[in-house]
């Protein structure tokens, strides 16, 4: 089932990365497993088990723009292409109140989230514009907070409502060059992060109360749709959650 096409998941040692990179790796996408951990990368592929698809882990700081292009470097050299990036690598922060986040905090989230997000999306549209066949495709992973915030999520949140903007403009600045853009977004995805979810966290109206939550391979489901439609096709936006989660209707 293996094909030539190339796919590189960013924060794919664990979770929903992993869960999505490994997805690709079994329908016959070679994959490029990218984290800051290298060991935590390789087991991540001996999960996945024997495949017809090549698999490559790289460790890379998103944050870092001359680890990206380093990243993207290694990429075209041992494959000659990139066809998918899922941009997907982020992080949160705990329920906190604004004027009690430290300038840090913030810009450790908006390091990874936006600015992680957008060299790697800078990277890979430089690729699939330059390379023969041209083209390809961009997936970001944005969250149910790209629409509605949880309680005391400002950084978080702020990434994910920029991570639309980022789509919107690069599903708009691809269409000459044959690169789609989408952005996914999750709720409740059970991951090691989500496990909390299930014991209790803050809800708008002040509580502390456990939510519904889906299995993960939902997710790496729903991504592997969007990667292999052919690309004169886009899905710009998907919504993929928990059916009880409190969205609709949040706040």
């Amino acid at each position: 089932m293996a094909n030539s096409k190339i796919a590189i998941v960013t924060g794919s040692g664990t979770g929903i990365g992993k869960s999505v990179a490994t997805a690709l790796l079994k329908a016959g996408w070679n994959t490029v497993f990218v984290g800051r951990r290298k060991s935590v990368l390789d087991d991540a592929i001996a999960a996945a088990g024997p495949c017809e698809a090549k698999a490559l882990a790289v460790a890379c700081d998103i944050s870092r723009a001359d680890q990206v292009d380093a990243l993207f470097a290694e990429v075209i050299s041992t494959f000659g292409r990139v066809d998918l990036l899922f941009n997907n690598a982020g992080m949160g922060y705990k329920s906190t109140l604004i004027d009690e986040i430290s300038v840090d905090v913030w810009e450790d989230v908006v390091g990874v989230n936006l600015t992680g997000s957008f060299l790697c999306a800078r990277a890979a549209f430089g690729a699939m514009r330059r390379q023969s066949p041209q083209g390809g495709r961009i997936i970001n992973n944005g969250s149910v907070s790209a629409h509605a915030p949880r309680p005391g999520s400002v950084p978080y949140t702020t990434t994910k409502h920029a991570i639309t903007g980022l789509t919107k403009t690069l599903a708009l600045d691809g269409r000459p060059f044959d690169i789609a853009c989408g952005q996914i977004d999750i709720g409740n995805a059970l991951t090691e992060m989500a496990v909390p979810m299930t014991q209790g966290v803050p809800q708008a109206n002040g509580t502390i109360a456990p939510e519904a939550v889906m299995d993960v391979e939902r997710v790496a489901e729903a991504v592997l749709y969007m990667a292999g439609l052919p690309l004169d096709a886009n899905v710009l936006f998907m919504t993929v959650m928990a059916t009880n989660m409190p969205y609709v209707g949040r706040g």
